[in-house]
């Protein structure tokens, strides 16, 4: 006969395996939200609030598919549901327009683009050490976007728009001095760069990126050319000079190993006085829910061996770099700036 004790099919016991079950189809939701980018349905009810048939008529889709994307969004606080298949703009519904200065659009396109979700599906291949992007794709992930780079819903887009409230809040946190130069390494179109430009006029520029990249820089917005120029280079072989160096996000794209010579091309440029500043998540020991987590899983398709790192792990990075953390400034949003000077 059975222990009695071990029975474990009592309702009470079940709502732990009821949690699980309900997380499985969660990625529902990120389909949801590309959806709504992509036929841009913030935009469509920004003239007031519509049914979902007035929505179908307009977009020419399915009146119950337009419904059920909004009724999924709205319980995500994402659009609002007025009842009788009415929905309307809510404050986070707004960032999906096109048009809005901190836009979100490009960024979740992006992040649920076919270069992120499928190799995502085979984390337990990553895990295997299955070459899985390059499986897929027929190169790495950066040679991919490279070929690719015309492609309207590119990374370089994605990449500005997902930085956009991150530089805003990073500059409203940091002081930097007057007439100094700052560097911002493997920057993109210059989005962080052109903020801390504009809200320090003192301040020069120096954008340095592959020059396929520079090419689309979006630094002619300071409206004064005299104050900002480009470099073409790579951070594996020299970086310009500067008083202070932006680094986003590009510990997460690579290697240990290998951050590790980028951080030491940089401190090879960097004067005793010179001041490396990391824009980047900071992972900590604890369970509880962070962006950076997720942020941490999803760059292996970037690198399978890249990803985000804890305090002491950046710490041991910067040891190997000739660099020694100086502090840790939180920003109000999921990203931190890490102040890292020479030794």
């Amino acid at each position: 006969m059975k222990d009695s004790s071990t029975v474990t099919n009592k309702p009470d016991d079940l709502s732990a395996g009821v949690y699980v079950l309900q997380q499985t189809i969660g990625f529902m939701f990120q389909a949801a939200l590309r959806a709504a980018a992509k036929l841009n349905l913030a935009e469509h009810l920004e003239s007031g609030p519509k049914t979902s048939e007035q929505l179908a008529q307009e977009l020419g889709c399915r009146e119950r598919t337009i419904r059920q994307i909004l009724r999924l969004l709205a319980s995500h606080r994402i659009f609002t549901s007025l009842g009788d298949s009415r929905f309307a703009l809510n404050p986070e519904a707004e960032f999906l327009k096109a048009d809005h200065p901190f836009s979100l659009r490009q960024a979740i396109l992006m992040v649920t683009d076919q270069t992120f979700w499928m190799p995502s599906y085979q984390l337990s291949d990553i895990a295997l050490k299955k070459p899985v992007f390059e499986d897929l794709f027929g190169g790495s992930f950066f040679e991919y976007w490279e070929k690719n780079a015309n492609l309207p819903d590119n990374f370089h887009n994605g990449m500005s728009s997902f930085s956009a409230i991150e530089n805003n809040s990073v500059v409203r946190h940091y002081d930097f001095n007057e007439n100094i130069v700052v560097a911002d390494i493997a920057g993109g179109f210059g989005g962080l760069l052109l903020e801390v430009l504009k809200n320090n006029p003192t301040v020069q520029g120096i954008l340095f990126d592959r020059e396929h990249v520079l090419e689309n820089n979006i630094l002619h917005l300071l409206e004064d050319d005299s104050r900002w120029e480009t470099c073409p280079g790579s951070f594996f072989e020299k970086c310009p000079e500067a008083d202070i160096f932006l680094l986003k996000y590009i510990s997460h794209d690579w290697p240990d190993d290998k951050v590790v010579e980028i951080l030491k091309t940089i401190r090879r440029a960097m004067k005793q006085s010179s001041k490396l500043l990391l824009i980047d998540c900071v992972i900590g020991d604890d369970d509880k829910p962070y962006f950076g987590k997720e942020l941490d899983l999803l760059c292996i398709n970037l690198s399978a061996d890249g990803g985000g790192h804890t305090k002491a792990e950046f710490e041991a990075l910067f040891a190997k770099s000739g660099l020694k953390l100086n502090r840790i400034i939180n920003t109000d949003t999921h990203v931190y700036i890490i102040e890292v000077v020479p030794v």
